[in-house]
């Protein structure tokens, strides 16, 4: 957990952070003497818990609390106070204070209550976990092939690290172009045809559709050439490694990684290295279709 502390009454302050940190309790992420430093602090630094002072002069704890929900902090209170009224107590909790430390601060006390509250935290988060999933899972199910397609495809090029990589959306594309067809054929129709298909998705004039081809064709071999550097750098770390052991004989020229392992192990430039675009794309498309269709077998 991720502490803030808000008291003006520096022994309290410190004598707070002494039991959470020795207690293993979490970490303290700022601290402040009064409610309007505190608020762009909190804001900033957006902890899980803030244990603010009821009393302070000028602006109170709960005047505190009320205006950083006004700047939309969602964070877990908890108040510290040597005073029992019921109104002001009441008032708290109705602005959201999960729990109250009464002064003079007692170790034991605030052990017990940090425990609750995270304990509290850590369940709603669970919640939210589950019920992020059930709604990733129910809008998955209402999407069409193809995309479904390219979420599967792009989860291999990222183990294969060249998510980032300039030709990874031509790849998709192409992917995407492909799942789109009538007929579908795991049978990749000649490069040049589809490094235009995707070219006309943005490009109408002859020329420039031409021109753009040539660029997807550059981009697309200096990807697949990164994803062969990767996985060569892997099998050198490790040659049990698994995603080298998968990928490397199956996309690649098994030869032309070995070349790119050596001169990685020597620190030196690698000869030019063939590059088997066609192989590379074959394979991603065969692959993502059969993980599509497990996938929607198992739903």
């Amino acid at each position: 957990m991720r502490y803030f502390i808000v008291d003006d009454d520096a022994a309290s302050r410190r004598m707070l952070k002494t039991i959470i940190l020795e207690e293993e309790m979490g970490v303290i992420v700022g601290e402040a003497d009064s409610g309007e430093s505190a608020i762009q602090k909190i804001i900033a630094s957006d902890p899980d818990v803030v244990l603010i002072d009821l009393l302070m002069p000028h602006l109170d704890g709960i005047e505190t609390i009320d205006e950083l929900q006004k700047h939309g902090f969602k964070g877990t209170f908890i108040m510290l106070s040597q005073v029992v009224n019921k109104e002001m107590v009441g008032e708290a909790y109705e602005k959201g204070v999960e729990f109250f430390i009464h002064k003079p601060i007692n170790r034991i006390e605030v052990h017990s209550i940090l425990k609750r509250t995270s304990e509290n935290l850590i369940l709603k988060q669970s919640l939210m976990t589950i019920r992020k999933s059930i709604m990733n899972f129910e809008e998955s199910t209402n999407t069409e092939n193809y995309r479904n397609l390219k979420d599967i495809a792009l989860s291999i090029l990222n183990d294969m690290g060249i998510v980032g990589e300039v030709g990874t959306d031509d790849i998709v594309n192409m992917l995407t172009y492909l799942a789109e067809q009538e007929e579908h054929s795991m049978q990749l129709p000649p490069l040049k045809e589809l490094y235009e298909a995707v070219a006309r998705k943005t490009k109408i004039d002859p020329l420039e559709i031409l021109k753009e081809s040539k660029a997807i064709e550059q981009r697309i071999r200096r990807t697949v050439g990164a994803a062969m550097n990767n996985i060569a750098t892997l099998g050198v770390v490790d040659y049990t490694n698994p995603e080298f052991e998968y990928y490397a004989p199956r996309y690649f020229e098994f030869s032309e990684i070995r070349t790119v392992m050596k001169a990685i192990q020597d620190e030196t430039t690698p000869k030019k290295v063939k590059i088997n675009v066609k192989k590379f794309l074959q394979v991603l498309y065969i692959e993502s279709n059969e993980k599509f269709n497990n996938n929607s077998s198992k739903i």
